[in-house]
């Protein structure tokens, strides 16, 4: 079977009442198209086109020039999208299956099930349908005693029986491509001055046509994200898959329902994540690790054996066996080498600190090179900006700053330097000094080896 995949991403999303098209919005880090595309993709068509309108450039933009654009350039309903892409399509394929951009959660499985029944049936239209407690709002699919498809009826025009009816249209379809496109275009406008893909299985069904519908077990899975209330159920639908697939990986989650977590996020064996915790973008998590409770971490990496809790990570690397918080920020550009410590209530940005160096409390390491072994003590900052440029401090190996120690960049403590606590450190100072003072002076230099 030759296939056509469509993905209908034109609509300007008017009830989500937002600047950003609605096919971009995220869901789990991603935009919502995005899950469409990848559940379309294991199918191999020979063609798969997406149909965009409303913000159109953004689009591109998003998803990359890779893809098969067509544009809508006045957005006149579904069945005028589809019509949209017949110079692309028609002779192209056997079957055209008419996706939607703002159904995120399909999955590849399903339409794999919707194209073996379209083929085994040998229909005309076969269309994906399921069953709501609340069908409000849904064109309703009428049955025969049989269960032979009979139409859809959308609910302006259905009676009042016919409203009780819980299985609805999901607006899915595959289509047998050479009736499709002959009929497309004798689709009339609606009322609204519109033309929709619903009014084909009323001329199949006239002509005689066979017409199938295939009830999905699982209406999330074929759910459309109209507005921010349906958004925020299409989220926790997919934070809920999310979370499944690690635990069953082996991911321990606390309490599930408060981790939320991006598609981007990998994790290895035996972490555990404590409750309220949010991993974000492109975030990698090494074995053994314990992440949480109040826990931010946002396109970071973080090695084995790290504990973190309750702080911010964004944009941070962290090797093996490293420790953050509470209520620690690193902001992007912090690596932290092997066995640091970073206590509570302290900020790194664009700074390496080196293996095995503590910074305890109450601290700010901007623009900064720390070596090995160093003691970062409580409430020494880094005076990196000046007003006007940032400038970069190196604390070499071994250096001991006391408390409350200011070094006003550009600055170098070379190794084993002591600073004394209160002390503003304004010019370098030698290794195995000791200072202190405001401004620092050095006091006393180390003995040099051999010395009695």
């Amino acid at each position: 079977m030759r296939l056509a995949v469509v993905i209908l991403a034109a609509g300007q999303g008017m009830r989500m009442k937002s600047k950003l098209p609605k096919v971009l919005h995220p869901l789990a880090g991603e935009p919502m198209v995005k899950y469409v595309l990848e559940a379309a993709t294991p199918l191999q068509p020979e063609r798969l086109v997406l149909v965009i309108g409303d913000g159109a450039t953004q689009v591109r933009q998003a998803l990359g020039e890779d893809l098969l654009y067509v544009e809508q350039p006045h957005q006149l309903g579904t069945g005028h999208a589809l019509l949209q892409t017949r110079d692309v399509l028609e002779n192209e394929a056997e079957t055209v299956l008419a996706l939607y951009g703002d159904t995120p959660l399909i999955t590849p499985a399903l339409l794999r099930r919707l194209l073996r029944r379209h083929q085994e049936a040998q229909a005309t239209i076969t269309m994906l349908t399921c069953r709501l407690q609340d069908p409000t709002g849904y064109g309703r699919v009428l049955r025969d005693e049989a269960g032979r498809v009979l139409g859809v009826v959308e609910e302006v025009a259905a009676t009042a029986a016919q409203k009780r009816i819980q299985e609805v249209n999901s607006g899915m379809y595959c289509f047998d491509a050479a009736w499709l496109w002959p009929h497309l275009g004798r689709i009339e406008r609606n009322e609204k001055g519109e033309y929709y893909l619903t009014d084909l299985i009323a001329m199949a069904i006239a002509e005689g046509e066979r017409v199938e519908a295939m009830e999905v077990e699982d209406a999330t899975e074929v759910m459309g994200v109209n507005n921010r209330a349906q958004w925020a159920e299409a989220e926790a639908a997919m934070q809920a898959r999310i979370r499944q697939e690690w635990m069953m990986a082996g991911v321990t989650l606390i309490d599930p329902s408060s981790t939320w977590m991006d598609r981007g996020v990998q994790f290895s064996l035996d972490v555990t994540i404590y409750p309220n915790t949010f991993l974000q973008g492109r975030t990698t998590i090494g074995c053994d690790c314990v992440i949480g409770p109040n826990a931010i971490v946002r396109d970071s990496v973080i090695g084995e054996r790290c504990r973190i809790l309750a702080s911010v990570i964004e944009e941070a690397t962290l090797e093996d066996d490293v420790d953050v918080g509470p209520f620690s920020h690193l902001r992007p550009g912090a690596h932290l080498a092997k066995g640091v410590h970073v206590g509570n209530f302290a900020e790194i940005k664009k700074s390496y600190v080196g293996e095995g160096s503590k910074m305890g409390h109450f601290s700010y390491l901007g623009d900064t090179t720390v070596g090995r072994e160093v003691n970062i003590g409580a409430g020494a900052v880094t005076c990196n900006y000046d007003g006007e440029r940032k400038h970069p401090t190196v604390i070499e190996d071994g250096v001991f700053i006391g408390s409350d120690t200011m070094l006003v960049a550009p600055v170098r403590v070379g190794a084993g330097a002591r600073i004394g606590a209160g002390s503003v450190v304004t010019r370098d100072i030698p290794p195995g000094s000791l200072a202190y003072g405001v401004p620092a002076r050095v006091r006393r230099k180390e003995r040099e080896a051999g010395d009695g």
